[in-house]
């Protein structure tokens, strides 16, 4: 095996370095290539591909998404008055032409929007002669005293305080459900877009002194976060300026920093360009994944320079100096590289469109770094060499021992590398005690994607606070044969269903057909409370039923759905609701009559938590899996893998402890983050310890291997473990709360993933007491 490596090594050697100018065209014309793709490539998001499609709950939601419209997608829009209340001329005329603006917004499904200006808002009372009812603004209006007194009237009666119109008077709601695809155009909606025209035509248009406009729902979150994550970009300019003068500190040689930092970028150019060529594209969740595309570029690059530098010093010109380089770092380099594309491929088994867009997205990443960072850059540097300056330092630095690599080359002696195997436990158990505690979904009431003080979280906090409504809402699908789901017996098992839900802790209120059977019975029987309850009469039931409004049951009367109206969407409260669905089901079986999870956005959180919680450990299990498999096939040897694995299963552990600690929960945000936090972390590992290896083989002993590692390639692990965590740290302030907890578990997974490597590989090497035999 290792004769054919080295055949590998000289092919692609010679085949790189003979043939410098026509790859250097090829490098230009496809970077130019791509380039032009990348720029094309916009921020995007698609609510079916935020929400795993294949989940018993979004199938059945799916089934009957035609007849759930209206409880799907759907943004909100208060229309507040600070002066007085909604009693008067001016709001209502106010009010009038926002609903008419909303209802010329492409993407609206105008035939499910309501508001009390709205035909299908209606009231209803009952009388003498059974219900009356007509349109809340009734055709008379004229906005005098007394068609506000009968708009009034007519709001009281029909229900809709606490739902269209605020307890207090003081704003009524715009309930807009929305079109996943535009009819005008056929394409999907483009919620950037729509969350623009909100606040062009909505919010920046009718707002002034004395009205307030509050807008919720999925849409505005997503439009949010892309405006957000256009922001991101200030802090990728950032970040590169940040490599951009560690890497000068680094290496005193601004050439070898500018073709690092270019390599990297190349590579983000790429990337991008093929994403969009493929059909592809950025969402607000993979956002990061072009930085850590970079980070990956940097972190191989750093260790190219290193070793150019090193062999200029060896007295080598430019030329051999690169052909050195990427002979002592293909072998690595490529086993990292690949390592790192493979797992981040296993991301895959997450049946979340997002996440494996961004699987996918980062796997083409890595790809590309295998040509720009471990291809052009050296034959860039074989041209440009090292500059004089940088090579001076170099020799300086490596004929002194500098007081953190003294620090570090401790932990291959047994006292240092035992006391830190047993802090390696303390922060084990820490980890495992605190990971128990970690939470699937969100622990936030409104977008904890956002922040808390965000203008999406105050306007929905609003909503909270002024409706009875609650804008989390769970629907279970009373599914039956057609034209059954009011007879009797069904009506009487989702009767009992109701009664077992509305005493589920976290329930606030549910709605169903149920409710009209029995207002029907009241309503047709003088307003009689005896008569509010079900009618075993079916002619009765079909009469008591014949006003049931729209949404309630679907044409052909083979669905109802049972709308579930919850305290809030946390983990917990989800968890709760579907057990007790899950339990009612379990007791009660009625034949012709299946109660199915989930509609609503709070029913889809909880499809998307299920899948979650199930995937995160064998999604775990893949990339710790590759990663065994890859450093197995290229050292052959047990012991190494060990040395390589367990720190970066140490950072891990800590890293589920910490999001516990922090409050940070594991859901489509953030799942992605631990796996590719070991994707780069087995980087340094990797390069670590074929140092290590090199001088095992050489016959030195451990201690000196060690230092060998150190001098070698040490420096630029400890470089760039810091460098992209001091990068990475600028995203906690991010507007975007998900980013800035990304920034949190990124910094910390690459700090500790370089300490785990340059502490706990020597340390576990020293464990070992035959390591050096194991070797050869």
């Amino acid at each position: 095996m290792s004769k054919q490596i080295h055949t590998t090594e000289v092919v692609l050697e010679k085949a790189l370095f003979k043939f410098r100018p026509f790859w250097f065209v090829i490098f230009a014309l496809l970077t130019a290539f791509l380039a032009w793709h990348a720029s094309q490539v916009r921020p995007e998001a698609s609510f079916t591909k935020m929400i795993p499609t294949n989940h018993p709950f979004i199938q059945n939601y799916f089934k009957h998404a035609d007849d759930l419209s209206t409880l799907g997608n759907v943004v909100r829009i208060a229309v507040e008055t600070t002066d007085g209340d909604i009693f008067t001329p001016e709001y209502q005329k106010l009010l009038q032409e926002v609903t008419d603006e909303v209802f010329f917004i492409p993407g609206v499904d105008r035939s499910g929007l309501k508001s009390i200006w709205t035909p299908n808002v209606r009231w209803s009372e009952v009388t003498e002669e059974g219900f009356v009812g007509g349109p809340v603004i009734p055709d008379t209006w004229d906005a005098s005293a007394a068609s506000l007194d009968q708009l009034r009237t007519n709001i009281l009666r029909s229900g809709e305080v606490g739902n269209l119109v605020a307890n207090n008077f003081r704003s009524a709601l715009i309930y807009v459900p929305l079109n996943e695809v535009n009819p005008d155009t056929g394409e999907a909606l483009d919620y950037q877009e729509f969350s623009e025209n909100l606040e062009n035509l909505i919010r920046d248009k009718y707002e002034s002194d004395t009205i307030k406009i509050h807008i919720t729902g999925f849409a505005k979150i997503i439009g949010d976060l892309i405006e957000g994550a256009e922001q991101v970009g200030l802090f990728f300019l950032l970040a590169i300026i940040i490599t951009l003068l560690m890497l000068y500190i680094y290496s005193r040689c601004w050439r070898s920093a500018l073709a690092v930092l270019s390599c990297s970028f190349i590579a983000v150019v790429w990337q991008l360009g093929i994403i969009k060529l493929i059909g592809s594209g950025i969402n607000p969740y993979s956002m990061l994944v072009p930085f850590l595309v970079f980070a990956i570029g940097v972190s191989h690059g750093v260790q190219i320079i290193n070793a150019i530098a090193n062999n200029r010093v060896d007295g080598h010109d430019k030329f051999d100096s690169s052909k050195l380089a990427f002979r002592g770092l293909y072998i690595a380099g490529l086993t990292a590289l690949v390592s790192d594309a493979i797992g981040f491929t296993t991301l895959m088994v997450i049946d979340i469109a997002v996440i494996q867009e961004l699987a996918i997205a980062a796997s083409i990443g890595v790809a590309v770094v295998v040509l720009t960072n471990l291809g052009l850059l050296p034959l860039i540097m074989s041209y440009i060499g090292v500059s004089p300056k940088g090579t001076e330092y170099t020799a300086k630095v490596r004929g002194e021992r500098h007081p953190v690599l003294n620090f570090f080359t401790h932990f291959s002696r047994p006292k240092y590398a035992y006391t830190a195997l047993v802090v390696a436990l303390i922060g084990l158990g820490w980890g495992l005690y605190y990971g128990q505690q970690m939470k699937i979904g969100d622990l936030d009431a409104g977008a904890p994607e956002l922040r808390p003080d965000s203008r999406y979280n105050l306007d929905n906090q609003f909503i909270v606070d002024n409706y009875s409504s609650s804008t989390d809402i769970f629907v279970v699908m009373a599914e039956t044969e057609p034209s059954q789901c009011i007879a009797y017996d069904n009506l009487e098992v989702m009767d009992r269903f109701s009664w077992h839900m509305q005493n589920t802790p976290g329930v606030q209120d549910v709605k169903s057909v149920v409710y009209v059977a029995k207002m029907g019975g009241y309503g047709l029987n003088e307003g009689n409370l005896k008569w509010f309850s079900l009618n075993r009469n079916q002619y009765v039931l079909n009469a008591n039923t014949s006003r049931t409004p729209p949404g309630l049951i679907n044409p052909d009367c083979s669905m109802a759905p049972i709308i579930i109206y919850l305290n809030d969407h946390k983990a917990e409260t989800l968890k709760t609701v579907v057990a007790a669905v899950d339990n009612f089901n379990q007791s009660y079986q009625q034949e012709g009559l299946e109660l199915l999870m989930a509609a609503g956005n709070s029913g889809i959180e909880a499809a998307t938590n299920s899948v979650i919680e199930d995937a995160q450990y064998e999604m775990l299990l893949w990339v710790y899996g590759v990663v065994i498999v890859l450093c197995l096939i290229t050292f052959r040897s047990i012991r190494t893998v060990i040395c390589i694995v367990l720190p970066l299963m140490l950072t891990t552990i800590m890293s589920q402890g910490l999001m516990a600690v922090l409050g940070i929960g594991v859901k489509v945000a953030t799942l992605p983050v631990i796996a590719l936090g070991v994707g780069i972390g087995v980087d340094y590992g990797i390069y670590i310890y074929t140092k290590i290896k090199e001088g095992l083989e050489q016959g030195m002993h451990l201690d000196d291997c060690y230092k060998y590692a150190l001098d070698s390639t040490g420096k630029a692990v400890g470089f760039t473990g810091l460098t992209l965590a001091i990068g990475v740290a600028t995203w906690i302030f991010s507007p975007i709360k998900f980013q800035a907890d990304m920034g949190i578990l990124l910094t910390f997974m690459f700090l500790w993933n370089m300490l785990g490597a340059l502490i706990l590989i020597p340390a576990l090497a020293r464990l070992f007491a035959r390591f050096g035999k194991q070797i050869h």
